[in-house]
């Protein structure tokens, strides 16, 4: 038996390995490591199995995103470094895998084609949990939201921030997206809040 997070590995290397075009189900049972049958246990198809993947790779991020956030917060961090890190862990961590794959820019591409309900669910998700924060940091006193500016602005604010610097143009070094996530989060916070 395949655990959940051994299923969601394997499915993730099948995918930068191959590409969406070019991945057949042997080559999905292979990675997972069970016969072709048995991949069929799993995923009626190659796209259930990509959906899959997109879905789990964002909650997965979300996930640690979040927790290093809260863990920033207890840690006494600068507001600008705990969201840079909560935007690197979220966004950076699952560029810097697919920067990797030769088939980068296809797997982007079949992800907002193929997933876009689901993206659209975890980006949904993912800033209700930031406005959280945002609001758990001005009861702590840590910022003051400028008039007019709700935590659920700042968390869109955030988040389209972190889409964009993924998508900039000419592209950046995924290596060095914290460090971009780090610049935008201080341009939008100074314009939005104002240090406690």
């Amino acid at each position: 038996m395949v655990t959940q997070v051994e299923l969601a590995s394997g499915v993730e290397r099948a995918f930068l390995d191959h590409g969406y075009q070019y991945l057949t189900m042997t080559a999905l049972a292979d990675a997972i490591d069970v016969t072709r049958r048995t991949v069929y246990n799993y995923f009626r198809s190659k796209e259930e199995a990509f959906r899959f993947l997109i879905e789990t790779a964002n909650a997965r991020a979300v996930a640690a995103g979040m927790a290093a956030g809260r863990d920033g917060l207890a840690q006494g961090l600068d507001p600008v470094e705990i969201f840079a890190t909560v935007l690197d862990i979220r966004y950076g961590e699952n560029r810097r895998r697919l920067a990797r794959s030769p088939h980068a820019i296809e797997i982007n591409d079949q992800a907002f084609r193929r997933c876009r309900d689901l993206m659209i669910a975890s980006a949904i998700a993912f800033q209700a949990e930031l406005a959280a924060l945002i609001e758990d940091m001005q009861e702590r006193g840590l910022i003051r939201l400028r008039p007019g500016i709700k935590a659920d602005a700042l968390a869109q604010l955030l988040a389209d921030g972190a889409r964009g610097t993924n998508q900039s143009l000419p592209p950046t070094d995924p290596e060095t997206l914290k460090l971009r996530y780090r610049a935008m989060v201080g341009a939008i916070i100074h314009g939005s809040a104002m240090s406690a």
